[in-house]
């Protein structure tokens, strides 16, 4: 085997900061390619003629397409092809888990690396933007249909986009002061910048999306009321899963015990990060707890170890192979000095004369049978516990339906959980309006929730100008 074909099998590295100067900065970590760097990797691609890779896609990208225009030097064309399907390519070659979906497809992973699709989707999108080359996409003819989006996470930027780009009038309903859902409130700076997660949505505006912030729909003004007085003619629900979920034990009311939730909103959308310059509250420990295992847990402590925590453990009741959160997240929390606790539950926390934590008492576990996800289920190990000092605890093991918008939604069936039930297009028991994302599946990843939004957005327009006004779903009791 030639020299060549043997680094064929390694992607390109992406260069990224120092691990000790990445843990005290909010700086992006990985720093992106250079257009050398993307060429080449780019030029691993073997241009199947039946790419997996696409199929692994919730959004269908042309991958192949794009990669060659990124092997052939044309930066801002690769970047106008993955806009095609992908409104939010810039967001998505960040955060979403392609290891997953579209790389644990490709051919090369059989005998080497992947082809690194999610860095040469960033590299595309920011060569477009850095260089002022993003041109606007032609709109269909104007239907006459008003859209209204509530939230505008990743689900309800991807239906705006495609709904605009249809001929609609669309109008996003954020009930946040920033437009951007979990991608501005949830992921950290360095994942994911604002300015980034801004442009985009400045993109969106572009294309003629109205945005209206501060909107609480079902508190400001009413699903019902945006159909039958607003004169909207359809309404898209993509408000996440955004209530805080914690475990019912003792101390969780004390001070300095947070959801991950309020925990990360405090410092991404409303910046603590950037005291003193953005003077919002927030607890600095010194000694942190974060309870979970995702990327969300994930985000929590590395963000503390930035707010300057001397120690963060994460405290998860399961091992390593169990963990949810992406390899790459772990891996940057490891190089940046988390201490990862695996087979570890809190079962109680302790507070000081202030009502103020600081400690946690945590129960060893063991693995027993699978249970329903088909993961084996964490079982107490008998007489082995130990308690950890701690001033600051984050409790990052899931969020459930905020009940505002449902409450205040005649004819809308949920399902057990509380989520809104939908049918694959999005459709749900409520003529006329459709639901996607976390408010339906539960926490999901973004790219999942852009799926979400872009099947409903097709749906909207098929029965926005059938014409026949027929409401038909099997939405209800899923």
């Amino acid at each position: 085997m030639t020299e060549k074909r043997r680094r064929s099998q390694h992607r390109v590295p992406m260069p990224e900061q120092e691990p000790e100067v990445r843990a005290r900065n909010f700086k992006e970590v990985p720093l992106g390619y250079t257009p050398e760097q993307a060429r080449e990797e780019a030029g691993r691609c073997l241009r199947c003629k039946r790419p997996l890779c696409v199929l692994g896609c919730p959004v269908g990208v042309d991958i192949p397409g794009f990669i060659a225009l990124v092997a052939e030097g044309k930066f801002a064309e690769a970047a106008r092809r993955i806009k095609q399907t992908n409104c939010l390519p810039a967001i998505c070659g960040r955060v979403c888990p392609q290891e997953t979906q579209c790389e644990a497809q490709c051919v090369l992973g059989k005998k080497g690396e992947p082809a690194a699709i999610g860095r040469l989707e960033r590299f595309a999108a920011d060569y477009e933007r850095q260089h002022q080359l993003v041109e606007m996409p032609p709109r269909a003819p104007r239907t006459g249909k008003r859209i209204a989006i509530v939230g505008s996470g990743p689900a309800g930027l991807t239906a705006a986009g495609d709904l605009a780009l249809l001929g609609h009038d669309v109008t996003i309903f954020e009930a946040f002061h920033k437009p951007g859902g979990v991608l501005m409130y949830g992921i950290p700076e360095f994942r994911l910048p604002k300015e980034i997660v801004e442009q985009e949505v400045e993109y969106l505006c572009r294309l003629g999306v109205t945005l209206e912030l501060n909107q609480v729909i079902g508190k400001s003004i009413t699903v019902d009321e945006l159909l039958d007085q607003e004169g909207f003619d359809a309404v898209f629900i993509g408000v996440g899963a955004g209530l805080p979920a914690f475990m019912g034990i003792p101390g969780e009311n004390l001070g300095g015990v947070y959801s991950a939730n309020e925990y990360l909103t405090r410092s991404n959308l409303m910046r603590a990060y950037a005291f003193p310059e953005y003077d919002t509250p927030i607890v600095r420990g010194r000694n942190v707890c974060v309870v979970g295992g995702g990327n969300v847990a994930m985000d929590a402590a590395r963000t503390a170890r930035r707010l300057g925590a001397e120690h963060v453990w994460v405290l998860y009741r399961r091992s390593r192979d169990e963990m949810p959160a992406r390899a790459e997240e772990v891996h940057h929390a490891e190089q940046e000095g988390i201490i990862f606790k695996f087979l570890c539950a809190p079962v109680e926390y302790l507070g000081d004369e202030r009502r103020m934590v600081r400690a946690a008492r945590c129960q060893e576990m063991e693995l027993g049978e699978p249970d329903a996800s088909g993961r084996r289920r964490p079982v107490p190990k008998p007489g082995a516990e130990f308690t950890l000092e701690t001033d600051l605890v984050i409790v990052a093991i899931g969020a459930g339906a905020n009940p505002i918008l449902t409450r205040q939604t005649a004819g809308l069936e949920l399902n057990a959980r509380g989520y809104i039930a939908a049918d694959p297009s999005g459709r749900t028991s409520r003529r006329a309006v459709w639901a996607g994302g976390d408010i339906v599946t539960g926490s999901a990843t973004v790219i999942l929730a852009m799926g979400a939004g872009k099947t409903a957005a097709k749906d909207i327009h098929a029965w926005l100008t059938s014409g026949n006004g027929v409401w038909t779903t099997n939405a209800a009791g899923t």
